[in-house]
């Protein structure tokens, strides 16, 4: 996919017509909240121009397919959104490229889906819900998913959804709840060893993260002291994720993401449409106004150039290994003591 260097938007979404009648068919009006917004692709194009957005790749955001009972249906409509995404780009070359939609993480179907959008389509990836309906990323039943992807190298959008309780009157879903539905999935993804078993897939968490950046310690603090685990491994786990910018780079949000997240793993995101133009507007003058060019440059576009190799015609990145990066902070030394004492 010959590009410019442009930005690479890791975090937008579309809405096709035929899935738009089917949310409203089932009486889904809105998600986390919002209303469901407008979608076509020249409308894509007209923010991506406004944004200096050369690529998005694009997903398909909540309820995905969660929302039909039936599996088999659900699996259909998941082939029936993955090929539209798979149009975009032969339609607009080098604009789009796109997250596959899969059924829930534990049925048959999902595995197969994600391997003929992978190898047949051309994805870019996976996009995989936090929970779905209630069972979150995870859970029993998911490993013969984690080992497709993983042999493949896959790279996977955590995208949340509505927490698996009722909302809370006056907050939207999507102003809070969906943050902390992305930290559960991250600390469970940790917790259960998933991406410790699974080092080829680099796990991609919406909205800087959540809450992750900000309370990595304390979750970390948690997990090694239940399951007898260094903290230092833990926080490694941790610090594997990479995380998209979607809403997240304010002034209060960005310092801790980028005190925390490896180099070469915070990417541009945008969440269109359901971020309107002018908060993409907000969150993308954030990042101006908050790093250093080169760190800027990286952000925008390098980073995720690295991460799709067909974007930038580099070298896919090797899985990650299992060397200790060694937090050289007086603090986490003192809860290192006290997690794993006589251990070094």
């Amino acid at each position: 996919m010959p590009r410019s260097s442009g930005r690479v938007d890791v975090h937008q979404h579309v809405l096709p017509p035929f899935y738009r009648d089917l949310l409203a068919g089932a009486g889904i009006a809105g998600v986390g909240g919002r209303a469901l917004p407008d979608w076509s692709a020249g409308a894509a194009l007209d923010l991506m121009d406004l944004l200096g957005i050369t690529t998005a790749v694009v997903s398909v955001s909540a309820p995905g397919t969660g929302f039909l009972s039936d599996p088999e249906e659900a699996a259909g409509l998941a082939r029936r959104l993955n090929d539209f995404c798979a149009s975009l780009p032969a339609d607009h070359p080098g604009r789009f490229g796109w997250f596959a939609t899969l059924p829930a993480p534990g049925t048959a179907a999902c595995a197969a889906e994600a391997e003929r959008a992978l190898d047949e389509l051309g994805a870019d990836g996976v996009v995989l819900l936090a929970n779905n309906g209630g069972t979150y990323l995870g859970a029993e039943g998911q490993d013969a998913l984690w080992r497709s992807l993983d042999e493949r190298g896959a790279t996977v959008l955590i995208h949340p959804a509505e927490l698996p309780a009722p909302a809370v009157d006056g907050i939207p879903p999507f102003a809070a709840d969906f943050l902390l539905d992305t930290t559960r999935a991250a600390y469970l993804l940790v917790r259960r060893g998933v991406v410790r078993r699974h080092p080829g897939i680099r796990f991609v968490l919406s909205h800087g993260g959540g809450f992750v950046p900000y309370a990595s310690h304390r979750l970390a603090v948690t997990i090694a002291a239940e399951a007898g685990r260094s903290l230092l491994d833990v926080l490694d786990d941790f610090r594997s994720f990479y995380f998209d910018t979607a809403l997240s780079s304010s002034p209060a949000a960005l310092p801790s993401l980028l005190a925390f997240a490896r180099p070469g793993h915070v990417l541009f995101g945008s969440d269109w449409p359901f971020a309107p133009a002018p908060a993409g507007q907000y969150f993308a003058n954030g990042l101006k106004t908050g790093v250093a060019p080169k760190m800027l440059a990286a952000i925008d576009h390098a980073n995720a150039e690295a991460l799709f190799p067909r974007l930038g015609g580099a070298p896919a990145p090797a899985a990650r290994t299992r060397l200790r990066h060694v937090v050289r902070r007086a603090g986490a030394r003192v809860l290192f003591t006290l997690v794993q004492p006589g251990t070094d």
